[in-house]
């Protein structure tokens, strides 16, 4: 019975530090897909319909990046196949809640992010 006592004693605080520790992960992933989802609302004007399904479809994309991270660690080929499906399913999902109009400022946003992360890698 003692062990049983002394084991719960030393389990329990574990338990709890995994859950806080999952609870992190969660709260950053939600942070980063706030501040993702409020960047773009700068460039691309959102209503707040539209804010609340692009912060989920981040989120998405977020959590399902560090999933597909963890499971393709060590086959970096399988993970690039793995994001790019991602990353259309993801541009499927925004034209399906951004008008037209807004479409083409997001794309444009994109290229123009992509080719200023292009630009600093190469010096």
């Amino acid at each position: 019975m003692k062990k049983l006592v002394y084991l719960l004693a030393f389990a329990l605080p574990l338990c709890f530090a995994q859950v806080a520790s999952a609870s992190d992960d969660n709260n950053t992933l939600h942070g980063r897909a706030t501040k993702l989802t409020r960047q773009l609302a700068d460039k691309v004007p959102l209503n707040e319909a539209q804010f609340v399904k692009v912060r989920r479809l981040n989120l998405d994309m977020l959590s399902a990046t560090q999933t597909l991270k963890e499971k393709y660690a060590n086959d970096p080929a399988q993970l690039d196949v793995a994001l790019a499906e991602l990353q259309d399913r993801y541009e499927w999902d925004m034209a399906s809640v951004l008008w037209p109009r807004q479409m083409v400022a997001y794309r444009q946003t994109k290229a123009n992010m992509t080719a200023m992360d292009n630009s600093s890698s190469s010096r």
